[in-house]
C-alpha cells in the first residue's frame, strides 16, 4: 500500500525557484507512482508552486511538471530590456537595505507607482510585469471554477493573512473553488503588491499566517479524513541558522526576513510534536481519534535528517550550504537568469538527495 504524504511548500518570493527544481525532481523521479500524493500547500511562492502541479495532476498531464517550469520560464527575465529592469530594480533595493541610498516610502496603491510600473512595462512581456497575467496565462481558473470544490486528492492548502481581522485564513480546493486572488492573496508582500480584496475582507502574504501551512494536512477538517498524510515532506526557503552574527543593515534584515518566515512554521512543528508524543503515550482514547479520523503517526525506523530515532516524521528538503550563503534578501526579488537557474538546479539536486537518503533508511 502506497504511503500518504503531503508536500508543504514555503514561500520566498523568486528564491521559490528552489521549490521549482525539488518538484520538478520529485516529479521526475516518479513519486506519484510509489507514493499516495494526498495533499500540498503553501504560502506565497510556494503556494504559486503548490498551485501548478496541483492543477497539473487535476488535469491528468504528463509531466506533471512542465507547466511548473513553463511558469518559471515565463517569470525569468529574458530580454535585455527585462534583465536591465530586474538587475535595476535588485541594486536599488540593495542600496536602501544597505543605507547607501535614501528610502522613499510609497504605497503599492499609490497612482504615482501605478504610473512608473506603466512606464517601466514599455517594451516588456505584459506576463513578465503583470503577475496576474502570469498566473492566468499558466492557470486556466475558469475552468478549476467549472470543477467546483474538489474533496478528492490531491488537496490544494493555500494560506493568508486577513488584514482586517488579524485571523489567519486557507483556502482550500476541498471546500471552495481556487480563484486567481486566492493565489494573489498568498503572494501580496505588503510593501510590493496592494492588499487583495475578496468580498468584504482584505488579504496580505501568507508570512503572516502559515508558513507554509502544515498542521492543516493531518487535520480532516481541512483535507478530509481519507486524505490524511503519513509523512510531510517540507520544502523549506528560509535558513535555520547562520554562522555569524549580522551587524550591517542589510545583514539585520535579511536575518529577519528570515526569522519571521519561519517562525509560524516552527510553531507549526512544535505544535506537531507534541501532538505525537501525546498519541504516542496513549492521552487520547481510540473512540476519540476515531472521530476526528485521526491514526497513530507512522513510525520510522531512523530519521535522516538527524540521529535521532523519532515516531514521526517530517524531513525539509532545504537549500544547499554553499546557496544559501550566497543569497540575501535581494535574492527573493531578483527574476534573473543566473539566479534563477541556480535555485532550479540546487533544488533538483536537493530533491534528489532526499530521495536516496530515503531509500537508504527506510528501504522502498
Amino acid at each position: 500500500m502506497k504511503t500518504k504524504i503531503a508536500i508543504a511548500c514555503q514561500g520566498g518570493g523568486s528564491q521559490t525557484a528552489f521549490t521549482a527544481g525539488v518538484l520538478h525532481a520529485l516529479l521526475e523521479a516518479g513519486i506519484q507512482k510509489e507514493f499516495d500524493i494526498v495533499s500540498l500547500s503553501g504560502t506565497s511562492g510556494g503556494a504559486v508552486c503548490a498551485a501548478l502541479v496541483w492543477y497539473s495532476i487535476k488535469r491528468g498531464e504528463e509531466p506533471a511538471w512542465k507547466r511548473l517550469l513553463d511558469f518559471w520560464k515565463d517569470n525569468t527575465a529574458q530580454s535585455h530590456d527585462e534583465q536591465f529592469f530586474n538587475d535595476w530594480v535588485v541594486h536599488w533595493v540593495r542600496a536602501i537595505n544597505s543605507g547607501t541610498w535614501p528610502s522613499l516610502q510609497l504605497s503599492p496603491a499609490s497612482l504615482i507607482l501605478q504610473s512608473m510600473m506603466g512606464y517601466f512595462s514599455v517594451g516588456k512581456r505584459k506576463a513578465f510585469m503583470d503577475f496576474t497575467e502570469l498566473l492566468k496565462t499558466h492557470i486556466d481558473f475558469d475552468e478549476i471554477a467549472s470543477w467546483g470544490p474538489i474533496p478528492e486528492k490531491p488537496v490544494l492548502v493555500v494560506g493568508a493573512a486577513n488584514v482586517l481581522t488579524g485571523k489567519l485564513r486557507k483556502f482550500v480546493s476541498g471546500k471552495e473553488v481556487i480563484r486567481v486572488e486566492h493565489i494573489l492573496a498568498s503572494c501580496a508582500v505588503p510593501s510590493i503588491f496592494p492588499a487583495v480584496e475578496i468580498g468584504k475582507e482584505a488579504y496580505w502574504d501568507g508570512l503572516f499566517s502559515d508558513n507554509p501551512p502544515v498542521d492543516e494536512l493531518i487535520r480532516p477538517i481541512f483535507v478530509g479524513p481519507e486524505n490524511l498524510a503519513e509523512e510531510i515532506w517540507l520544502i523549506k526557503i528560509n535558513p535555520t541558522t547562520r554562522d555569524t552574527i549580522p551587524s550591517k543593515p542589510d545583514d539585520i534584515f535579511d536575518r529577519r526576513n528570515q526569522l519571521e518566515g519561519n517562525v509560524s512554521l516552527f510553531q507549526q512543528l512544535t505544535h506537531l510534536e507534541m501532538l505525537n508524543d501525546m498519541l504516542i503515550g496513549g492521552a487520547f482514547k481510540d473512540e476519540f481519534l476515531g472521530k476526528l479520523g485521526i491514526k497513530a503517526p507512522v513510525r520510522i525506523p531512523k530519521s535522516f535528517d538527524d540521529d535521532m530515532d523519532r515516531p514521526y516524521h517530517i524531513p525539509c528538503i532545504e537549500m544547499s550550504e554553499e546557496v544559501q550563503r550566497a543569497l540575501d534578501y535581494e535574492g527573493k526579488i531578483d527574476r534573473g537568469s543566473r539566479n534563477i537557474d541556480i535555485l532550479i538546479n540546487d533544488g533538483r539536486k536537493q530533491a534528489r538527495k532526499f530521495l536516496d537518503a530515503r531509500m537508504a533508511v527506510v528501504g522502498n
